[in-house]
């Protein structure tokens, strides 16, 4: 059809039609997309900049610590030097502080306390994986998370009262009578049976991180692809072939990070060591002997600190265990990752 002008009339197009049997886009509906998009860009820069604040503010909030604990711990530091460090001489009268008592209980109380709860925790996450029957599984699952729970101070009055007399009246002696003779290990377990002191310290620590590794350790074995456990069984693998072939090697990265996470929370625990350790500045080989840790020491003397030395001294300790935890927390992040480069050459 020919309008007057000689032009081909417009056909009577409906708004949905682009004349071709298409679908109509009209302007509005361009310009809305840009906008769109536009919203959603500035949305993702929002949440960028209010994660990366978080992190920074973390950072931050980190370095603020060790600057405060540094700064404080400065007097100290610049009075006796690295003999700070090395010095058993904790002589508050004549004021005269070292910090190796504090720091070798510390890491010698710990180290106690891996070496129970390590293989109990990864005993106890084993036996609820693939032991224990499934309707008695949860209810042990839950007891053991409950002792997380419980307040440290707790733990010291049950260490103090209880456990401490029982070390004294059964364990000590024994370990007297029969190691304390032994020409290497011997001196480790010589003493008095006064029922305090490192090993004490040690075995109530391992007990109050019992909960942490084995809550990780389990909810690690139960994330172990059931491929891979159907496969071993399939190839006639017994269940102790199958746990330390297969859910082992599979889970150890993470395992490591959870004795390590409950390696730092034996560090800093304070409360329950003050009961049971002794708080004695002495350094001794023997486990039996009392001893102190960094914790220890700064809770038992910081309201007694009546110098501007003394309270340098304490506030150096703190420091110090800043420090010791930053290196433990670096060596596990190291040992975690040539755990994964060893894993991934394995592979």
């Amino acid at each position: 059809m020919i309008s007057e002008s000689g032009s081909p009339a417009p056909r009577n197009e409906r708004p949905g039609d682009n004349g071709r049997g298409g679908s109509y886009v009209s302007r509005s509906d361009i310009t809305e997309i840009p906008s769109a998009r536009s919203h959603s860009g500035l949305a993702e820069r929002l949440f960028h900049t209010v994660t990366g604040g978080a992190a920074w503010i973390v950072l931050i909030i980190l370095l603020a610590v060790a600057y405060s604990m540094a700064s404080g711990g400065a007097l100290a530091f610049k009075t006796f030097g690295f003999g700070f460090i090395t010095s058993t001489n904790w002589d508050v009268a004549n004021g005269q502080f070292g910090a190796l008592v504090a720091i070798y209980g510390t890491l010698v109380t710990s180290a106690i306390a891996l070496l129970i709860a390590v293989p109990v925790s990864i005993g106890i996450a084993l036996f609820l994986t693939e032991i224990a029957p499934v309707w008695s599984r949860q209810p042990i699952a839950i007891a053991i998370e409950l002792l997380a729970a419980v307040p440290s101070i707790i733990y010291g009055m049950w260490g103090l009262f209880m456990f401490a007399p029982f070390m004294a009246n059964n364990i000590e002696p024994w370990l007297n009578d029969h190691l304390g003779v032994l020409p290497l290990i011997g001196p480790l377990f010589t003493g008095p049976p006064i029922g305090i002191g490192m090993l004490t310290a040690g075995i109530v620590l391992g007990v109050m991180i019992i909960p942490f590794i084995a809550s990780v350790a389990r909810d690690v074995f139960n994330a172990v692809p059931p491929t891979l456990i159907e496969s071993a069984v399939a190839l006639g693998a017994t269940r102790w072939e199958r746990l330390w072939h297969v859910t082992l090697p599979y889970t150890r990265s993470a395992i490591v990070g959870a004795i390590f996470l409950g390696l730092g929370r034996a560090l800093g625990e304070t409360m329950a060591v003050t009961f049971v350790l002794g708080n004695a500045h002495d350094l001794s080989a023997s486990l039996l002997m009392p001893s102190n840790s960094i914790a220890a020491a700064i809770a038992n003397e910081f309201t007694e600190a009546d110098t501007e030395l003394y309270r340098s001294s304490l506030v150096a300790l703190a420091f110090l265990l800043f420090i010791v935890t930053f290196i433990v927390l670096s060596l596990a992040k190291l040992m975690l990752a040539r755990v994964e480069r060893n894993l991934g050459r394995t592979n």
